[in-house]
């Protein structure tokens, strides 16, 4: 599926520093609940991360990532999250 450089436009991308990290025993696959901050104008947000392969919690502190950040929010597990980090 493709979406219209339109729709791109609206899609609003941030970089963020992970700031806390916990495992996640309730998500149906391994995971991590992680919370990133995104500066003064957004706040910290939290999200699921399936990286527990590859990262340890104490591995992903302080960590750069790359957010959606208006992509609005879903339920994993009861653990509110947003979309797209």
């Amino acid at each position: 599926m493709s979406i219209s450089y339109e729709e791109f436009e609206k899609v609003d991308f941030r970089s963020g520093t992970v700031t806390k990290v916990e495992p996640f025993p309730r998500a149906k696959k391994p995971a991590y609940k992680v919370w990133v901050d995104f500066g003064s104008e957004i706040g910290i947000k939290q999200t699921s991360a399936q990286v527990t392969v590859h990262y340890t919690p104490e591995s992903l502190l302080g960590k750069q990532v790359l957010g959606c950040v208006n992509l609005g929010e879903k339920n994993i597990a009861g653990f509110k999250c947003i979309n797209g980090v």
